[in-house]
């Protein structure tokens, strides 16, 4: 059917940059400030050749400085004339976008981009009540539902379904599927005309209230694949997308009939973080994933550059290659179809990941010179029903208002005319029961839609468990291992003799020590070779048994921090990463400068020598006649 020309939109992919605070790790290596950020404008300095870079977005957000903490958790401008961009004006400027355009019908995606750890899941999800772009957008949604629906004109009906999925390994799966029942090798991604890309028997659950959707969120979220690298130890080494589909139903106030449908989907993407392997770390399993991931980014950024030649006339014919990975496919129509994109770019401003951040600079780029084509959607139908019931209004308005008398002719003809119209209307009112009725039997038979399940408690809620510390604060609690009664090894994964509680990991053994569980207390006995099977309490080494007490911080290995928690303490919330690091290299830094002491004592020890043997030397070289001026210059004895 003929598209209304105010129904397509031309538009740009709106992108901005935001650069966070400097990290434990890059304050460890005192690394310098490269980023610099002036209006809509982000300059990057070279650190070794001092050489800047410009680059221009619709928003350069500086939340590197100039903040305070508020009392309820929040981060906000120190001081009125500071440049720091908080959560609130993220959200205005980005998320806001993504919820006007939705409500008007098109489709959104809005995703970040960036190296592990560069601050993307600040902006995407936030810390604590330090609310990031989803949940925010989230309670927006059912903010203006609950606001409309209380109005007495109210002719729109209101539905919304989540899910939730991630790509790991080039593997698609539900994060609303317990990781046990998931199929092998994912879920399959699918395309037909009707419905365009699509992933086969992804979980799609009704929501009626923000905090049924956060619920939801919440279950995908403990779901999510997390493991370690050097980076940022425990960082999710997955894509995840939080898709919500919003439905308005519109239908006419006197005959209750509906009038019009139109449905929006909502992508919100956190891409896992771009890095160079070397710099994680990874190794086996986690160099595979890092792979897979700078696989799947590297065909998002080829489909990207292609996509920004044609839409500056280069390369026409040129076929984007949205197949060579599932994460293009799936953020097809959101890369070069229908849809309105938004994009956060997010940096380090350390000179250590100068690499890093100017890839991701140029990345974005590139994306803001995409143009998309964003339509409101409607099916084909509701369209038709629509077009039908404005020409039954123009032909009730000819025949109340005397328009065909209008027009001349005799008595015969006029009524004639008038018989053809009523004709007319009723066709027109059976072809829209009967395109009504094929509507409703089509959407009963593709719609599986599950009501919002009963969230049971978490299985470690009132048991004696560990969770782990995490440098990004979101992902921190995500992995609990409980203690079963009697002991329990710990130790990396292995296929023979697997321990108990499975942690990988630098440094980590098969059998890394052994936590005794009996009558509610719990000790941890350390490996024969402590020294090999490193296990720090509280910043020291453990060599012999020890008890776990609440709130322990616990290192396994090079850098795998967890908390001790007993469910019958309140959990302190004052125990971070940073806190467990820097207690963990206190006595490693104290142990690295006597080593420094005593390598510099041995040093002038050898140097004393040396000088005394010179002296003595040149003693006898005097004796023996050697100590003479030679044209004027000192002689060795002197020097």
């Amino acid at each position: 059917s003929k598209q209304s020309t105010w129904e397509v939109q031309m538009s740009s992919v709106k992108v901005a940059v935001r650069v966070r605070p400097f990290n434990g790790r890059e304050k460890e290596a005192n690394a310098k400030r490269i980023i610099e950020m002036e209006g809509k404008t982000t300059k990057i300095t070279d650190p070794e050749t001092g050489k800047d870079r410009k680059f221009a977005f619709d928003f350069s957000y500086w939340s590197h400085s100039g903040f305070k903490e508020e009392p309820s958790g929040e981060k906000a401008k120190d001081t009125p004339e500071s440049p720091y961009a908080d959560q609130t004006l993220v959200f205005n400027d980005m998320g806001l976008d993504v919820i006007n355009n939705a409500f008007e019908g098109y489709h959104t995606c809005l995703f970040a981009y960036g190296q592990t750890g560069s601050g993307k899941s600040y902006s995407i999800v936030g810390y604590g009540p330090d609310k990031g772009i989803v949940p925010r957008a989230c309670e927006e949604i059912f903010t203006r539902i609950n606001k409309k629906m209380v109005e007495p004109d109210c002719n729109v009906e209101f539905v919304v379904t989540v899910c939730m999925l991630e790509i790991y390994n080039e593997h698609v799966q539900d994060l609303f599927t317990n990781p046990n029942s998931r199929p092998k090798g994912g879920l399959k991604v699918r395309e037909s005309p009707a419905a365009g890309v699509f992933v086969e028997n992804l979980s799609k659950v009704s929501v009626r209230s923000y905090e049924e959707i956060q619920k939801q969120y919440d279950v995908g979220n403990n779901n999510r694949t997390i493991a370690s690298t050097l980076m940022n130890a425990t960082s999710s080494r997955a894509h995840t997308i939080l898709s919500i589909v919003f439905k308005q139903r519109f239908h006419d106030l006197q005959t209750k009939l509906p009038t019009n449908e139109k449905v929006s989907q909502m992508h919100l993407v956190d891409l896992a973080g771009s890095e160079r392997v070397g710099d994680t770390g990874a190794t086996g399993t986690r160099m595979l994933e890092g792979t897979n991931i700078n696989k799947s980014l590297s065909v998002l950024g080829k489909c990207i550059g292609i996509l920004a030649e044609k839409a500056m006339g280069k390369k026409k014919d040129a076929v984007v290659p949205y197949r060579e990975s599932n994460l293009t496919r799936i953020l097809q129509n959101a890369l070069g179809g229908n849809s309105k994109t938004c994009m956060i770019a997010a940096v380090s401003p350390a000179s250590i990941c100068y690499e890093e951040s100017l890839s991701t600079l140029r990345y974005a780029d590139q994306v803001k010179q995409i143009k998309n084509a964003a339509i409101v959607n409607e099916s084909p139908q509701d369209r038709l029903i629509r077009e039908l019931k404005e020409e039954n209004e123009k032909l009730k308005k000819k025949l109340g208002t005397g328009g065909m008398a209008n027009e001349g002719g005799s008595k015969e003809e006029i009524e004639k005319l008038r018989r053809a119209f009523e004709e007319q209307l009723e066709i027109n009112k059976l072809a829209r029961l009967e395109i009504e009725r094929e509507e409703e039997r089509r959407k009963a038979n593709s719609e599986k839609v599950i009501e919002a399940p009963v969230i049971e408690e978490e299985p470690w809620k009132g048991k004696f468990h560990i969770a782990n510390l995490n440098e990004d604060p979101f992902l921190s609690g995500k992995i609990r291992h409980i203690f079963k009664e009697g002991n329990n090894i710990v130790g990396k994964p292995d296929k023979e003799a697997a321990p108990d509680i499975v942690i990988g990991g630098v440094g980590v053994l098969k059998s890394h020590c052994t936590i005794v569980f009996t009558e509610g207390k719990a000790k941890l006995i350390p490996n024969a070779d402590p020294s090999a099977a490193k296990v720090l309490i509280n910043g020291k080494l453990v060599t012999e048994e020890q008890e776990l007490v609440h709130n322990d911080r616990v290192l396994f290995g090079s850098h795998n921090y967890f908390v001790v928690i007993d469910p019958t303490q309140p959990e302190d919330t004052n125990i971070t990463w940073d806190s467990a690091n820097k207690e963990a290299i206190q006595d490693q830094l104290k142990a690295v400068t006597a080593s420094q002491e005593a390598l510099l004592q041995t040093k002038l020890k050898e140097l004393e020598d040396k000088y005394e043997a010179c002296l003595l030397y040149t003693s006898d070289a005097a004796d023996e006649g050697l100590g003479v001026d030679l044209g004027g210059r000192r002689t060795l004895q002197h020097k």
